[in-house]
């Protein structure tokens, strides 16, 4: 049996664990990320060979994985002038697990379309947490047949996969996912700090409510680390401030009004100004409590 050959462009957050996996499962691995250095030492930790540009590392590919910061990370690595479309083979995949626009999936469609190759845009869900326990939500967008030959390699990562429509479709579920999430969370910060200023045990409500209709995969896995005060973890608010962005833009343009994601966005914008950036999106429950001093 022909051993399959697939390459990995950007080896951050989510790829590095992602490509490992992919690795570990057999696969022929060539990966290429911006900062070598990130490179070679996950060629220390996986099998797999390094490339100098995202085209080089994707010439020999049946299938070509991208997992880059945003719209014009995502363009500069498939259309520029070193990118993946340079040098596609015939009849591969090109999957994109960049949470970028249902524009930009829909123009990477057409540009693998020209080159007789395939597209999958396939956002994930789940966090650092989930890519390293393989245990990420993948929203996929593309073809029937494209979907089904992907299938099998993005299961070393994914506990749950969807086909849900034609190119962009994944990424527009991306939004529906953050739109959802973005209230959530500032729900929880706002159950939080009302939780503390009752005077009750913050620690036993959550542990109490956690098992009812409020309880949300973000109330069991952040309201220990919120009642901590630690935020150095998951998720960061420059990558959902530029999630809601698309979002918002999206919104813009189907005419879906989206008042409470606009209002956390603008709550995210003051934790930036807070010098939060990096913080994880649980850290509304910093900037509430800022407003109360």
């Amino acid at each position: 049996m022909k051993t399959l050959n697939a390459a990995f462009i950007g080896l951050g957050t989510m790829g590095y664990p992602m490509a490992g996996h992919l690795a570990n499962a057999g696969i022929a691995m060539t990966v290429y990320n911006r900062t070598r250095e990130r490179a070679e030492h996950w060629q220390q930790t996986y099998p797999g060979s390094l490339a100098d540009t995202p085209a080089a590392a994707a010439k020999s590919a049946d299938l070509v994985f991208v997992c880059v910061g945003n719209d014009e990370d995502l363009r500069e690595v498939t259309l520029g002038p070193n990118g993946i479309m340079q040098t596609l083979p015939t009849g591969a995949i090109l999957v994109d697990h960049t949470t970028a626009s249902a524009a930009m999936a829909r123009e990477l469609d057409q540009a693998c379309h020209q080159r007789q190759a395939h597209f999958m845009d396939a956002p994930v869900s789940g966090g650092q947490q989930g890519a390293e326990n393989g245990q990420l939500s993948i929203m996929c967008g593309g073809e029937p047949a494209t979907y089904e030959r992907a299938l099998p390699v993005i299961s070393h990562y994914a506990k749950a996969t969807n086909l849900l429509g034609p190119a962009g479709s994944g990424q527009l579920t991306k939004m529906v996912n953050q739109i959802c999430v973005a209230g959530l969370v500032e729900a929880l910060a706002e159950g939080v700090a009302f939780a503390e200023n009752a005077g009750l045990d913050a620690a036993k409500v959550f542990e109490t409510i956690s098992q009812g209709a409020a309880s949300s995969w973000q109330m069991i896995h952040r309201h220990k680390t919120m009642l901590a005060d630690q935020f150095d973890h998951g998720f960061a608010v420059d990558w959902m401030r530029k999630d809601l962005d698309i979002c918002l833009d999206e919104a813009g343009r189907n005419g879906t009004p989206l008042p409470v994601t606009a209002l956390v966005n603008d709550f995210y914008r003051d934790i930036q100004a807070m010098d939060g950036g990096r913080w994880d999106t649980s850290s509304l429950l910093r900037r509430l409590k800022s407003k109360q001093d």
